[in-house]
């Protein structure tokens, strides 16, 4: 028979090691009381003995204060006032208890704001109505409390519930985000208002080609994050399409467009959304078992589970939600998700690009070069989304195919709808922030060096375009220095004289601070 009782002490618990000894409240204690599948929340809370309140890794810290009372409800209004919402928990939750069980916890105190939130939430996520008079009082309550995750600045009432809903989602898609102060930092940076003013001044001409050259570096950087080197062609035709993001309304049928575009040659591939089961990782290479790093969602399951980011991605762009907070919600969403056989990953890049462009986040003819930060990051790439996919393997079962592929078990749907984004967020700021600090900078700094070295050469040599651009480019190769080759070859009609020269020259503009 189960224990009545939800809190317990503990120090180590399914893997972490808490600060201290504490006595383990909130979400989860009623995970554990229940044996809820599905992965812990990213911080767990425990009451220590300690008059002190903090947050330590993986861990919130409460003093005995904080302690409430040991009872599914008890520990549900904790869960709500300090850890935020956490839509998979309750779905696997309500799942768990008859609608009895579910009635009576609200019955009791039903106006209370924690009450009324557990009741909208029942109703919201499993589409059931309880048995239970709509509230008359006035006052509305936010679902999502603002000071512990971000949601809607403009909500949808529900006057049966006196609930704001401000959640960033629809029932079909809705991860969630954390406040954190890395977060909060980098809000207050004000990133996008950063772009403006570090391309102020830049001369149009400047500008053009900087996006130009931006479109083609971010185009090649996603095929390098597959380990893919794609012909020029392909490259610059992928570089357009990422050009014209923001600009369409995203459908179905726009993503198979753009997937037929990254694809290309489709002999070997299957166009469109997945008809078996798929996986990241590698095969045994003995016996040829599977051996994922990550499941992807059920084929069964692809269209709603697309539709509903489609919904998302609409309600997001309506509301004026964050763009990076968009772009980390829904994008990562899409790469969790996996819809197609190939081309996900670009197309998750191309989310990206889509919502900063028409959430406004970057300047118009500026193209956000997302792909290059993450080539660059992509140790922290992959280590984000493991933060997802490794502990969602322990809650799906699985068996191999007859040709190696795997078949999901279970019912999994609900683990690509409701997850937690904060990682993905704070990986995709930080790419941001390395955008704006050092590759949009860069870039415009190379092509302004590039036209003084170009015009003091016109003026002392009159070179054709296409030879200072290969001269240019041979020294920029050599770190200042012109080889053996480009001295005998390309250009042995310089004379010893001229090309120390020019090798004097190009570093005096280019390394100039």
């Amino acid at each position: 028979m189960a224990s009545t009782s939800f809190s317990q002490e503990i120090l180590n618990f399914h893997g972490r090691t808490a600060p201290k000894a504490g006595i383990l409240v909130g979400y989860g204690a009623i995970i554990e009381h229940y044996g809820l599948q599905l992965p812990l929340p990213r911080q767990l809370a425990i009451i220590s003995q300690k008059n002190r309140k903090y947050g330590q890794g993986q861990w919130q810290v409460f003093p005995p204060s904080y302690q409430p009372a040991d009872s599914l409800a008890g520990h549900l209004t904790f869960a709500l006032k300090y850890e935020g919402i956490n839509l998979l928990f309750f779905k696997k939750l309500f799942q768990q208890l008859t609608q009895g069980e579910v009635l009576a916890l609200v019955q009791k105190e039903y106006t209370s704001q924690y009450m009324r939130k557990v009741w909208f939430l029942y109703e919201w996520l499993m589409q059931q109505q309880l048995p239970v008079p709509d509230l008359r009082i006035k006052n509305y309550v936010p679902l999502i409390d603002e000071k512990l995750q971000y949601a809607l600045t403009q909500g949808d009432r529900s006057a049966r519930h006196r609930i704001l809903n401000n959640l960033p989602g629809t029932v079909s898609f809705c991860p969630l985000v954390s406040k954190t102060t890395r977060l909060q930092d980098y809000l207050t940076k004000k990133l996008d208002e950063q772009i403006s003013l570090s391309l102020k001044g830049v001369h149009k001409d400047i500008l053009q080609r900087t996006s130009a050259f931006l479109l083609l570096k971010d185009s090649k950087a996603s095929f390098s994050i597959e380990g893919e080197r794609p012909t020029q062609t392909r490259a610059i035709r992928w570089g357009n399409a990422i050009g014209q993001a923001g600009t369409k309304p995203l459908s179905k049928q726009e993503l198979l467009r753009l997937q037929q575009l990254v694809i290309g040659e489709s002999r070997f591939t299957a166009l469109g959304y997945r008809t078996a089961g798929g996986f990241v990782g590698e095969h045994d290479r003995h016996t040829g078992e599977p051996l994922p790093d990550h499941v992807s969602a059920r084929w069964q399951d692809i269209e709603p589970l697309m539709e509903g980011l489609l919904e998302s991605i609409k309600l997001l762009e309506a509301r004026q939600y964050h763009p990076v907070l968009a772009a980390a919600q829904l994008a990562f969403g899409l790469v969790f998700i996996h819809p197609f056989v190939d081309g996900n990953g670009r197309l998750h890049r191309y989310l990206i690009h889509h919502l900063l462009a028409s959430l406004k986040f970057t300047p118009q003819g500026i193209i956000f070069p997302v792909s290059a930060a993450i080539l660059d990051h992509l140790t922290d790439y992959r280590q984000v989304l493991e933060t997802y996919s490794h502990p969602l393997l322990d809650f799906i079962e699985w068996r191999t195919t007859p040709d190696h592929n795997i078949e999901v078990l279970n019912q999994t749907i609900d683990y690509y709808r409701y997850f937690d984004a904060t990682p993905q967020a704070e990986f995709l700021f930080q790419c941001v922030d390395y955008t704006i600090q050092h590759i949009i900078p860069e870039e415009v700094s190379y092509l302004q060096k590039y036209d003084r070295l170009k015009d003091w050469l016109d003026n002392i040599f009159s070179m054709p375009d296409k030879t200072v651009a290969l001269l240019i480019q041979f020294l920029h190769q050599g770190n200042g220095s012109l080889s053996t080759r480009a001295k005998t070859r390309e250009f042995a009609a310089l004379t010893p004289e001229e090309m120390h020269q020019i090798e004097v020259r190009y570093k005096e503009v280019f390394e100039a601070d």
